[in-house]
């Protein structure tokens, strides 16, 4: 496990430290958990905005995709 340094603003250091006194854990593991939320809600956007794009379209996408190169 390694360390790191993060400076955060006093009212993030406030609201944190009411969160820890409240769920009653440790200042790292309420942070580790934020961090693993936030990289679970990006890996999960990533694709996710585009997967079925081509679902409605009345052309095939490889038609699609010689048309455009033709006009290079």
């Amino acid at each position: 496990m390694s360390r790191i340094l993060v400076d955060l603003p006093d009212a993030q250091v406030e609201e944190l430290a009411a969160l820890v006194e409240r769920e009653q854990r440790s200042r790292a593991a309420v942070i580790r958990d934020a961090i693993d939320a936030y990289i679970a809600q990006h890996k999960r956007a990533v694709g996710a905005d585009v997967f079925g794009l081509w679902k409605s379209k009345k052309i095939d996408g490889l038609e699609y995709q010689q048309e455009l190169r033709s006009e290079w």
